[in-house]
């Protein structure tokens, strides 16, 4: 016949019910650096179609003889933002029309993503960057 060892000594299984406590944690806490790399990936994809909005709005696209220069319109700035935002697809990306004020622009893109964190939804992250473009007047 076999012994039995007490209960309050026998250590069998307690690595199995201590992982079963500890990963959904550690899962959930890399999830959610993989969601915050992904709110880093649209700041990236922001600033990059800002500053191409931005490197349009400076440009003078007629020269005439004269001197002056044809600058281009709010929509096709926008539309260039648009363009070149990028990201994972998870949000999304909103372009505000340019605010124009004496001898500028001030552009802005908007990104939303609601967290997720496998077990439990987040907030929802609003990220908003913006840029004034200061337009040079040649005439």
């Amino acid at each position: 016949m076999r012994k039995r060892l007490p209960v309050g000594t026998d250590e069998r299984g307690a690595a199995v019910i201590e992982m079963a406590i500890a990963l959904p944690v550690l899962v959930m806490f890399l999830w959610g650096i993989f969601q915050i790399g992904i709110a880093g990936e649209a700041i990236a994809g922001m600033q990059h179609g800002l500053g191409e909005g931005a490197r349009l709005a400076t440009l003078c696209l007629s020269p005439t003889a004269t001197g002056t220069c044809t600058i281009p319109t709010d929509d096709a700035i926008k539309q260039r933002i648009n363009d070149k935002v990028f990201g994972t697809g998870v949000g999304t990306f909103t372009v505000a029309d340019p605010v124009t004020g004496t001898g500028y622009k001030d552009l802005s893109v908007t990104f939303s993503m609601p967290m997720s964190f496998l077990f439990f939804n987040g907030p929802t992250i609003n990220l908003t960057r913006s840029k004034r473009v200061y337009i040079a007047n040649l005439s």
